[in-house]
C-alpha cells in the first residue's frame, strides 16, 4: 500500500507554461521537519504506486495525479482541468 503525503508548498520555475512552472513540492514530517523533493521524483512515486499526494483546500481533500500535456508529464490535482492550479496556488517552499 502506498504511502501518502500532503503537498503543503512548491517552488516555481521561471517558465509561463502551467505544466513546467512547478520544480519542486514540499510538506511536513510527523515530527514536524520539512520535506521537499522535485516533481520528477514525485511523478515516479506516484507512478510506481509508492506515494500517494494530496491537497487539502477549503475543508476538502485533493488527489495530485500525473497528468501529460503535449507529451509532457506534469502533476496537478484532481479538482483541476487542465492546469495545476490547486498546487500552482500553493506557497513557495523555504
Amino acid at each position: 500500500m502506498a504511502k501518502r503525503a500532503r503537498i503543503r508548498c512548491i517552488n516555481k520555475t521561471d517558465r509561463m507554461n502551467p505544466h513546467e512552472r512547478i520544480r519542486n513540492v514540499g510538506g511536513a514530517n510527523s515530527d514536524g521537519s520539512r520535506w521537499k523533493q522535485s516533481v520528477d521524483q514525485t511523478i515516479r512515486e506516484i507512478e510506481n504506486s509508492e506515494w500517494e499526494f494530496f491537497v487539502s483546500e477549503a475543508a476538502r481533500t485533493v488527489e495530485v495525479i500525473v497528468a501529460k500535456h503535449n507529451g509532457h508529464k506534469y502533476i496537478k490535482t484532481t479538482a483541476d482541468g487542465v492546469q495545476p492550479d490547486n498546487l500552482l496556488s500553493l506557497p513557495e517552499c523555504p
